[in-house]
């Protein structure tokens, strides 16, 4: 009920602050799932692959990244290992490439983030505007301290609560936003570093290949 009166007293700005921190809560609930899940797997599975790449159990490694293929870094790594015979420079490309791909995934949401964001504290200073011309609209310098100063105080109220309402929206949105945020920059410093593992692995493989067909001709 309290929340029901908040709502009514924060006027007509109230609707679109409520739908965007519904939309934020559930938003903010998808990334967290999504981190912590990519988080947890992803290390130990990257550090298992880069051993069976290095051990030559290429189809082992494969198999193993195909389970896993709900993970980032796994599709990127089964992106360039599951090419036949490749060049450094095709295996090198194929990670890039797959690379790029991944990236609105890992920033999926972020552009609704900044929306919310920037949007809700000027929907709460609307609240304001709106709420202190309700204000001045009912004030009457006759009447002062009538019954009719209950206008007045209907509309201060509206402005507050809107105002705060909006700030409290966007707070909220910024803090996982940039959490988010830092979690995607560490991220592609994770592919980047692994991946980069993964690449010299192939490529001493290669030249290896390469010098074993020289020795039998």
């Amino acid at each position: 009920m309290q929340l029901v009166r908040l709502l009514i007293s924060g006027g007509i700005v109230m609707i679109p602050l409520l739908g965007f921190s519904i939309v934020a809560i559930a938003l903010v609930a998808e990334r967290t799932v999504f981190w912590l899940r990519n988080n947890r797997r992803q290390e130990v599975l990257v550090k298992r692959v880069l051993a069976m790449v290095s051990s030559g159990n290429l189809y082992e490694a494969l198999a193993l990244l195909q389970k896993n293929l709900n993970l980032p870094i796994a599709r990127i790594f089964f992106a360039a290992l599951k090419l036949d015979a490749p060049t450094p420079e095709e295996f090198k490309l194929a990670l890039e490439s797959e690379a790029q791909a991944e990236i609105p995934t890992l920033r999926r949401f972020m552009t609704i983030f900044d929306t919310i964001i920037s949007v809700a504290p000027l929907l709460g200073l609307l609240g304001t505007v709106l709420g202190l011309i309700t204000s001045f609209a009912s004030l009457n310098l006759s009447n002062i301290g009538s019954s009719s100063t209950t206008g007045v105080t209907g509309g201060i109220s509206e402005a507050l609560v809107s105002t705060a309402s909006g700030l409290v929206v966007a707070i909220f949105t910024l803090m996982f936003a940039n959490a988010f945020r830092s979690l995607y920059q560490r991220q592609k410093a994770y592919i980047q570093e692994y991946g980069g593992q993964l690449e010299l692995l192939h490529r001493r493989a290669y030249e290896k290949g390469k010098e074993l067909s020289h020795a039998v001709v």
